[in-house]
């Protein structure tokens, strides 16, 4: 096997990992080397170079290399704060800093007083919502049956599945949290598709961790 046939095998192996890959510039910039590989193969290993898969692959450089550029950009301009950053570092690590900046735009800080009610049983709830720090208890049917601390999020079974709340979710001291009304986090989600699994994959840990052997058809999060 020639070195021009490995090219065009490194052309197409190359195509075939940048599926795999979750990263959008990771697939952008391995689609570029695929490309470059198959104007290699294409222009030295026929009689005659195959001009137009050569000048394709050359326009698919061009348009990776601008994609390229503006994600380059756009993650410049990412900039969190403390809070921010230690929520990305401790509960969004699978999401892309860009994603969890887009999930952050929609979202707003709020702080419960010790005894106000997030949530309450049999009501609507219109937010999925995080705890960054505070204590929350959960009663269902005038018991609590389970407290929330930093890093948990209430309400996110409602968005998953739909209904009102299961429980009542109290605040039992100074609690902020992050709020994300669930009509924006649905449009979010129709805008950008790939959120969709990170969204689903993290709210379903949370829910995974909050079910026991013996509350298995307790939803502690709704």
């Amino acid at each position: 096997m020639s070195v021009f046939e490995i090219s065009g095998h490194i052309a197409f192996a190359l195509i075939a990992i940048s599926y795999l890959v979750k990263d959008i510039l990771w697939l952008r910039i391995l689609s570029i080397i695929a490309s470059a590989a198959g104007i290699v193969f294409n222009y030295v290993v026929p009689a005659t170079p195959l001009w137009l898969v050569i000048y394709w692959n050359i326009g698919f450089i061009l348009v990776h290399t601008f994609h390229i550029t503006l994600i380059l950009r756009e993650r410049a301009s990412v900039d969190f704060s403390e809070e921010e950053k230690e929520l990305y570092q401790t509960v969004f690590q699978t999401f892309s800093p860009v994603e969890f900046m887009k999930l952050l735009r929609v979202s707003d800080w709020k702080i419960a007083q010790p005894t106000e009610p997030i949530t309450v049983e049999g009501e609507e709830v219109p937010n999925v919502m995080l705890i960054y720090n505070g204590l929350v208890s959960v009663i269902s049917g005038g018991k609590e049956v389970a407290q929330l601390k930093d890093g948990q999020f209430i309400g996110e079974m409602s968005f998953i599945r739909g209904g009102n709340a299961s429980a009542t979710c109290k605040a039992l001291r100074e609690t902020r949290y992050l709020s994300i009304p669930k009509t924006n986090l649905h449009k979010l989600l129709n805008r950008n598709p790939a959120m969709r699994t990170a969204v689903h994959a993290v709210l379903s840990t949370d829910l995974a961790k909050k079910l026991s052997p013996v509350q298995a058809s307790q939803l502690t999060s709704e």
